[in-house]
């Protein structure tokens, strides 16, 4: 079973069953699954339709990069970012050399402006 689970993280499945004793033991090393159904009487099925885990999951390998629906996908975030000057100045040389390689002068020019470069 240890020997497979880069194969089942590679794979990234819709549904991953551990039905054997101690399955929670393997949850750990497992990063790739939509939904993991833990045990001998766990099937999918119970998650899918009653178990009050999700029905809603990436499939075609795409839990590599991304979960099944949850309350956080209605939940709106705005990200913040605070620099001081010395912040700003260690990373302005990378920020500056992105900006250029993506055409975007604008935006180098912005970093620019602030350290009076």
């Amino acid at each position: 079973i240890e020997a497979s689970l880069p194969l089942v993280d590679r794979i990234a499945a819709e549904h991953v069953e551990l039905a054997f004793d101690e399955a929670e033991s393997f949850l750990a090393k497992m990063r790739n699954a939509g939904a993991v159904f833990l045990g001998r009487h766990t099937p999918e099925v119970i998650g899918d339709y009653v178990g009050g885990s999700n029905h809603v999951l990436p499939t075609a390998r795409s839990a590599r990069f991304s979960s099944g629906l949850s309350v956080l996908d209605f939940v709106k975030r705005t990200s913040i970012l605070k620099l001081g000057p010395e912040q700003l100045k260690a990373l302005a040389p990378a920020a500056i050399a992105l900006a250029k390689a993506e055409g975007l002068d604008a935006h180098a020019r912005s970093v620019a402006i602030r350290l009076n470069m």
